[in-house]
């Protein structure tokens, strides 16, 4: 019998670019405590790790102080900006379709539930997704492998047979301490801040990934194959 095969993406940054709409929002509160607006780039890089930390972190970059109403407002302004911009990578549905073709795949996010299934749903995704987990889960957010865990016992799927998807050293650590397999996407907004010691593969712009291990073939035009007929194997 087959070993079950468990495909886990994280969502902004891997699946949709959602910088623009979080950068906007993030400005918006900014502007509204009387600070300057912080560049979309500086913005993007402090996603990863929850709304409460990216607004304490653009608010204090801001020059300003995080209260406790900065993210209650924050989270009622993306609520409004959340699809303005928001659009799958190009090639990513590819991908999931690929990656559905010889597993089960999820979504594992630090983003809340709620706006998760927004998006993914606004923008015609969920049905590719088995499950979605979002950052307020009972388990605790990434890089705590607790949610991941879960995801693998509930698909019968080894640590062997498991793979992360994502653009991040969160998303890297998550894999690590799970001790499953990782694929990280150069082009996310998470990936700029990866530490290069974190790197044990070559870093390939044609297409953007960067692979943590032998797992598949190349990709097709501009994106990766994410499975293969043969069993995932940890690389040595």
């Amino acid at each position: 019998m087959s070993t079950q095969r468990l495909v886990a993406f994280d969502l902004d940054g891997t699946l949709v670019d959602s910088r623009r709409d979080l950068a906007d929002s993030a400005n918006q509160l900014i502007e509204e405590m009387g600070g300057a607006p912080l560049t979309e780039e500086a913005i993007g890089r402090m996603v990863g790790e929850g709304a409460g930390l990216l607004v304490r972190r653009a608010v204090t970059a801001a020059g300003l102080t995080f209260t406790g109403a900065s993210l209650p407002r924050f989270l009622e302004i993306y609520d409004k900006r959340m699809l303005n911009f928001t659009r799958p990578y190009e090639g990513v549905v590819d991908a999931v379709v690929a990656a559905r073709a010889h597993a089960r795949v999820v979504v594992l996010t630090n983003k809340p539930l709620a706006p998760s299934l927004r998006i993914l749903e606004a923008l015609e995704l969920r049905h590719l997704f088995e499950e979605v987990v979002g950052g307020d889960n009972a388990l605790g957010r990434k890089p705590e492998p607790a949610a991941l865990e879960k995801l693998m016992r509930d698909a019968g799927a080894t640590a062997a047979a498991t793979l992360l998807v994502g653009d991040s050293a969160i998303d890297h650590e998550t894999a690590r301490r799970a001790g499953v397999q990782s694929c990280l996407v150069a082009f996310g907004f998470g990936f700029v801040n990866l530490p290069p010691e974190r790197l044990r593969a070559t870093i390939s712009n044609h297409p953007p990934v960067c692979w943590d291990c032998h797992i598949a073939e190349t990709f097709r035009r501009t994106y990766p194959e994410l499975v293969t007929d043969r069993p995932w194997r940890q690389k040595a």
